[in-house]
Order: structure tokens, then sequence, then C-alpha cells
């Protein structure tokens, strides 16, 4: 009895010495995360501090396993696993490098160099932006985030962050989800140019991971309509900033600028200009209206259109439009016009009359209106247009002088005086300009 209780215990002697002894040589399974198209580092933690022995990476997924690479002090061994050809193996550290990753990259890595083996199981998660990241002002963004691992894949949380770190509203199609998510942001901005950030979270397996991307977007940096202000026989100059050098945009574009006429649907093409690869600005005037001019030597990616001696006629809006492979922006200038006359013209007459007409070259916004007012005269001599009118009159039969404002949002944008005399000299006109004389720019509401 004592000697069935010896070979008893004996026996489970030698099970629980076969079982601490195969412990060290059991995988133990660690998850790393890898982002397609870069490059992940796996790395073979015990290694005993002995060089001279055998180390091998084998790659499994699903029930198929092969050999990446494996190395000796004599040889390096390079098997058949699909990132075979884009893997480096460290001699020192036997840590493995794969680069350019891909989405069946994802499984289990696992390092046998001495005991334990270790094993990694690589996720892989892949990041896709529309249109390659490179996109013109108003359009929209689609970001697209695939997964790949030897497990299930989990459901994800995902945020996207813009370039001030600021957490963006995204429309998600979850149609296809775990493995695939579309991310969809509406109406791009010049400003929204830079580095952005996906974030993805999961509680288990626990993946709290980063994925940063650039978005570079092509444009003006003033996107908003400019009416310009200006009166009769002063120079105006429409200027256009391109942002094409301000986000290092590489490649070419074309672009030109269209002016329609204020009440006229015809449109003319005044001039058309191409960036090329090398950030190179070239002008062509293509129009044969001669009262404008093309602004040369200028480095910075701005469009200048100088118009010397302004007249009613040259009123409208002035288009620069933008064009890649079929795609197009653009960004508007107004052009307002301001003009004074005398009805009868000439000196004012003794005992006669005369109408001092004001107007401007187009409807007027609903917050802008026309005022005449007499320089040191009283609250009845102010005369005001009424709602969306482009003129105003006022009588007068007495000389001096009267100022015509364009007033928006109780800000003068633009005056223009007019002195009523008598005897032989004609009435004379002068503008102001918010004190000056010059042109005035205005960013409405719109």
């Amino acid at each position: 009895m004592e000697r069935c209780g010896a070979v008893v215990s004996c026996v489970f002697a030698v099970i629980l010495v076969l079982q601490l002894g195969l412990t060290p040589i059991m995988a133990q399974q660690e998850q790393q995360i890898g982002i397609a198209g870069k490059e992940v580092i796996l790395s073979c933690k015990a290694i005993n501090n002995q060089k001279d022995g055998t180390c091998t990476w084998k790659y499994k997924y699903k029930e198929v396993s092969s050999t990446i690479i494996s190395f000796s002090k004599a040889q390096v061994f390079k098997g058949k696993a699909p990132m075979t050809h884009r893997s480096e193996l460290n001699s020192n550290s036997k840590k493995l490098k794969v680069s350019d990753l891909s989405l069946d990259d994802a499984g289990i890595y696992t390092c046998a160099c001495y005991s334990p083996v270790v094993s990694i199981s690589l996720h892989v998660f892949k990041l896709t932006i529309s249109s390659n990241g490179h996109f013109l002002t108003n359009e929209d963004l689609e970001l697209t985030l695939m997964q790949n691992s030897s497990h299930s894949q989990p459901h994800l949380s995902i945020k996207l962050f813009n370039i001030n770190n600021n957490i963006v509203t995204t429309e998600i199609l979850q149609e296809e989800a775990p493995q695939k998510y579309i991310l969809k942001l509406k109406q791009l901005k010049a400003i929204d140019s830079g580095t952005w950030m996906c974030h993805v979270y999961s509680n288990s397996p626990s993946i709290n991971q980063n994925i940063s991307f650039d978005v570079k977007v092509l444009g003006f940096e003033e996107e908003r309509l400019e009416i310009v202000y200006t009166t009769v026989g002063n120079t105006a100059i429409l200027s256009w900033h391109l942002n094409f050098r301000k986000i290092k945009w590489k490649e070419g574009f074309t672009g030109k600028l269209n002016w329609e006429p204020q009440g006229n649907t015809a449109i003319h093409e005044l001039l058309n200009f191409s960036v090329t690869t090398h950030q190179e600005l070239h002008k062509t005037k293509k129009s044969n209206h001669i009262w404008f001019e093309i602004s040369e030597g200028k480095t910075d990616g701005t469009m200048d259109v100088k118009i010397p001696k302004v007249q009613l006629n040259h009123s409208g809006q002035y288009k620069c439009q933008l064009e890649i492979n079929g795609r197009r922006t653009e960004s508007v200038r107004a052009l307002v016009v301001m003009q004074v006359t005398a009805i009868p013209a000439g000196p004012l007459s003794r005992g006669g009359k005369m109408t001092l007409l004001c107007q401007v070259s187009g409807p007027l916004p609903s917050n802008a209106h026309l005022l005449w007012e007499r320089v040191n005269g009283t609250q009845m001599e102010m005369k005001k247009s009424k709602q969306h009118e482009a003129k105003v009159e006022v009588n007068v039969s007495a000389p001096g002088l009267w100022n015509c404002h364009l007033v928006e949002d109780n800000n003068k944008k633009i005056s223009l005086n007019y002195t009523v005399e008598t005897g032989k000299k004609d009435g004379t006109s002068k503008t102001i300009l918010a004190g000056k004389e010059d042109m005035s720019v205005s960013t409405p509401d719109v």
C-alpha cells in the first residue's frame, strides 16, 4: 500500500515537473497596433543574451502559418510569408521591422529565439482620405477607416480633431461596421488646411490610438463675398489672395477671371492663369477690354486687377475661379460705383432750382441706403433712399456743399460731395471714402 502511494506520488511529481518545464516555452501573447502604409517594429523581448542561436519569426493568420525570416550566426533565411520582402531583422535585438503595412498583414507574429516564445497579435488600421487629402474650398471630405486582426474586430468609437485640436462633428456611416467606418465632413474651408487627427478607441480589446493625416484645401484666404466701393473717375484695385504657396500645394492647376456686368447676363473672360508644380503663377490677358490692367511681379500668390479710371459701366461681379481635374471653386468681388450729377448741369441761376442725383451701380442690400445731407444744414434738408433703391434725389434752391453717403449698418462706406455754386462756375464734386480719397471694401454677411 505504501509502495502504491509512493508510485502515485512519483507520477504526480513527474507530471508536475513536466508542466513546470513546459511553461517557459509556451507563447506569451501581447497586442500591438499598426497603421497601413507605415512601419511597425515587433520586439522579441526574451533572448537570454545569447547571440549564437537561431531566431525565427513566423506569421499566422487564421490557420495558415508561414516563416517570415530565420536568423543564425551563419546565415539569414527568408521565408514565404506575404510580408517577407518588406521585413528586416535586427541581428542584435532580434526585432522585426515590417514596412509599408497593409490590412492583410494583421495576424499573429511569433518570435522563437530561445524560451519563452513571444507571440504578438498585430491589429492593423487603414485610414483613407478622399481626393488623396487634396481639396478645393467647399468640397466634402470623406474618411474611411478599416481594421483587421486575427480575432473578431471590435466596435470602435471614433472622433475627429481639426488643426486646432477641436472635435469636429461628422456624419458616421456604419453599415459595414465593425470592419469599415465612413466619416463625412461637409464644405471644407481654406483655413482647414493642416494636420488632423483621427482618434480610435475600444474598451475590449483595449485600443486607444491616434492616426494623423494631412488636409490641403486650395482656395482663397478671403472666401466670403467682398464688396468694393468706389466712385466714378477713381482707381479701383480688386485682389484675390490664393493660398497655394501657404499650404505648399504641389499639383498644377489653372484659373480665370470672369466679369459679369451689372444688369447684364453676358460673361466676359478678362484673363486666365496657370500655376505650375513649382508654384509659378503665369497670367494671360484674354479680353480686348483695355480699361483694366494686370499687376505683375508679385510672388506671394496674389491676383490683382487694376481699373485706373472707373466708370459706372465697370461695375458688376468679378469672379476668380480655380480649376483642377474638372473641379472648380471661385471667389467673388462686387464692384459698386457711385456717381453724382446735377440736373440741369451748370451753376444755379438766380431764383432757380436744381436736382442733385446720387446713384450707385446696382441694387443695395437691405442693410444699406443712400443719404443726401447738406453740410451745416438742418435735419429737414436730409434725404434718404428707399429700401433697395440705388438712387436718391434732392432738390436744391441755394448754393452750398452737399454730401451723398452710402451707409451700410450705420457705417459710411463711401461719400461723394457736390458743391452747388451760382454764377459762371459749374458745380464740382469730390470723393471721400472712410475719411480719405480711396476705395472702401466691405464683407457682407452672406
